[in-house]
């Protein structure tokens, strides 16, 4: 290969491990259960083969913003806020930092991240960075496309799944620097937080403090806690609250 300087580290970076982050998705797949009925129609085909105009097939896709792996921007919860087109390509790729607490959701299905949790993790392995992604690796992505399980359904209609809390992401926030948050879950609260709240209180903390946020993450598993990167990418759709995206890391 030519002298490139681009196309070298390219190749190098292809030496490294690179991890889907984000779910397949189809018509049958889960999402929020407030959403109209017929919310996901995906490739219906508007133009097929045969066509006397031209020998191509064309497909229309219609979902929900929030829907499958999907980032979202503060004006979903934030009136007035930054939408869809104010992130360029220099706002979505990140130093990945993931918070392992499957030991501890193994114990409590509505256990939420603490501040001392995140103090732990960097005792080991060095203090969040600057513009920071910080993803919450509970393992509760295994639980697609089961959306009963991923809601943690129980028989009196209550929700019991992990989280965020509160006092974590002020921390990441606020004495950290970081730029954005994920988790595995449908949303940022624990079950718990949320019910005590009456409200989605973490994430609307997160998104009038003008980050954004993907939800729905896969394969945390794959990645080492510090020293990966992470890429989010979305389609070019202006004033949108929230979009599906894929989201994937390149890892040692």
């Amino acid at each position: 290969m030519a002298n490139y300087k681009l196309w070298n580290a390219l190749e190098n970076a292809k030496k490294y491990k690179w991890v889907e982050l984000s779910h397949s998705l189809n018509n049958d797949s889960p999402y929020w259960s407030g959403m109209p009925e017929n919310s996901v129609e995906l490739s219906k085909t508007i133009f097929d083969w045969g066509n006397p105009i031209l020998e191509c097939q064309i497909q229309s896709f219609r979902f929900p913003g929030q829907f499958g792996t999907h980032i979202d921007f503060p004006g979903h919860f934030a009136k007035g806020a930054a939408l869809s087109e104010k992130y360029d390509v220099h706002n979505l790729i990140f130093p990945l930092v993931v918070i392992d607490i499957t030991e501890q959701v193994k114990k409590d299905v509505h256990y939420a991240v603490t501040e001392e949790d995140i103090r732990a993790y960097e005792k080991q392995y060095g203090d969040i960075p600057d513009g920071a992604f910080v993803a919450l690796r509970t393992d509760w992505s295994k639980n697609w496309p089961d959306m009963n399980a991923l809601s943690g359904a129980a028989e009196d209609g209550s929700e019991n799944f992990p989280g965020w809390s509160l006092e974590a992401l002020k921390y990441i926030y606020e004495t950290r620097n970081a730029a954005a948050n994920g988790h595995e879950t449908l949303d940022t609260d624990a079950s718990a937080v949320a019910a005590a709240a009456g409200d989605l209180v973490c994430e609307r903390y997160v998104l009038e403090q003008n980050k954004i946020q993907v939800e729905v993450l896969s394969n945390l598993d794959q990645v080492i806690p510090a020293g990966a990167v992470l890429i989010v990418s979305y389609p070019r759709i202006e004033g949108a609250t929230g979009l599906p995206a894929r989201v994937w890391a390149i890892t040692e």
